[in-house]
């Protein structure tokens, strides 16, 4: 097992306005191998503002990595991935769609959009816990994230 330090910890920013899904992502990578910081943003513009930090996100870390909802409010997943993955300083963060939908149209969609995975949420909340453990265990100790500015 990894000692979790603070050397060693990961900025993960979730897209998310599901209080309970909040929750369980928070849960489940609270139990991992290395110490996280989680931010939690409930749509996709204040996605925006966050990495762009912009207003209240002016000290806001840039993330290692992004959980990201495609269903939210005021500005969708969609898009934020788009400008995401169209902006020169943000299009190296790995961003992990994590969606209820299965739609064969969202996961291309995604994919041409660049996202670097698109997991859907199981609704069993285990099997939820499961999935984000395995995402955040390949992402920390088989995947070389790209450094910080």
């Amino acid at each position: 097992m990894i000692a979790k330090t603070k050397e060693m910890e990961l900025h993960v920013l979730l897209v998310e306005d599901d209080p309970g899904d909040v929750l369980i992502t928070r849960e489940a990578l609270a139990g991992g191998k290395v110490l996280h910081t989680l931010h939690v943003v409930n749509n996709g513009e204040a996605a925006i503002e966050f990495l762009r930090r912009d207003g209240e996100h002016a000290d806001a870390p840039r993330p290692d990595l992004i959980f990201l909802d495609l269903n939210l409010p005021r500005l969708d997943g969609r898009e934020v991935l788009a400008r995401i993955k169209s902006d020169d300083n943000l299009r190296r963060i790995p961003v992990v769609v994590l969606t209820t939908s299965a739609a064969e149209e969202d996961v291309l969609r995604s994919y041409d959009l660049h996202a670097n995975a698109y997991v859907t949420k199981p609704v069993d909340f285990d099997a939820f816990m499961e999935v984000v453990r395995q995402i955040d265990e390949f992402f920390v100790t088989v995947v070389h994230l790209p450094p910080r500015p």
